[in-house]
């Protein structure tokens, strides 16, 4: 796949359940795609999350979780879904965010006095037009750095139209905070633009916190999306 272009042909089909936990609030998601399920962000309940799944889905299997980026309140129950998998638990991040979450699990601490699980290493860095299949599903990996230095949005064209995880990039209206450490508001304003290129106006944008949104709504009203 060419870095700077995405496959728009609908492929397979999923299911989507937004799981929000920890104490902000982060959206986290089941999605489950021919009897496979990736958590995209687990937040800080992972083994709570994956319980879960094969409570209400028990035909399904969890492969693990895939984070959009580094922050604690995404990659905090990477442990507990680690641990309820089992030693083939996926967990997947953009190589430019492993140094980010060792910091911000310590800035968290700090701040707000949040303990969170080590993550461990993970089984596979992304990079700009990898792609993570399971399922009949292909989430494109878009780098948006801004927020972190290593954030991405997940991208898919499937058969009931298009979805991308934006991670904490884009809220209705706004972006992710850049005055954590790593953060960058030159590079976010730029990653925005790119998003807005990039992705179908029908999109649906499921956001790191709160409601989603589609492409077309921010394009029209997101002050943002235009620098």
């Amino acid at each position: 796949m060419d870095a700077k272009a995405l496959d728009l042909t609908p492929r397979g089909s999923a299911s989507i359940e937004t799981l929000v936990n920890g104490p902000i609030q982060t959206n986290s998601y089941a999605v489950i795609s021919s009897g496979e399920c990736l958590i995209v962000d687990p937040a800080w309940e992972g083994g709570r999350l994956v319980e879960h799944i094969q409570a209400e889905h028990p035909e399904v299997r969890v492969l693990g979780s895939v984070c959009t980026h580094g922050h604690a309140d995404h990659v905090g129950g990477v442990a507990g879904v680690r641990a309820a998998v089992g030693g083939s638990a996926l967990y997947e991040l953009c190589a430019k965010d492993v140094a980010v979450t060792r910091a911000n699990i310590e800035e968290q601490r700090v701040m707000w006095g949040i303990e969170t699980a080590d993550p461990g290493e993970p089984t596979r860095l992304l990079a700009e037009g990898d792609v993570v299949e399971f399922g009949n599903v292909c989430l494109q990996v878009i780098e948006t750095p801004g927020h972190t230095p290593g954030g991405i949005v997940l991208f898919a064209a499937t058969e009931q139209g298009n979805i991308a995880f934006v991670g904490d990039t884009l809220f209705p209206g706004s972006h992710g905070r850049t005055d954590l450490s790593g953060g960058d508001e030159a590079a976010i304003v730029r990653s925005l633009s790119e998003l807005g290129r990039l992705l179908p106006p029908d999109t649906v944008c499921l956001t790191g916190h709160g409601d989603s949104t589609t492409m077309e709504r921010e394009l029209a009203q997101n002050p943002f999306m235009h620098f």
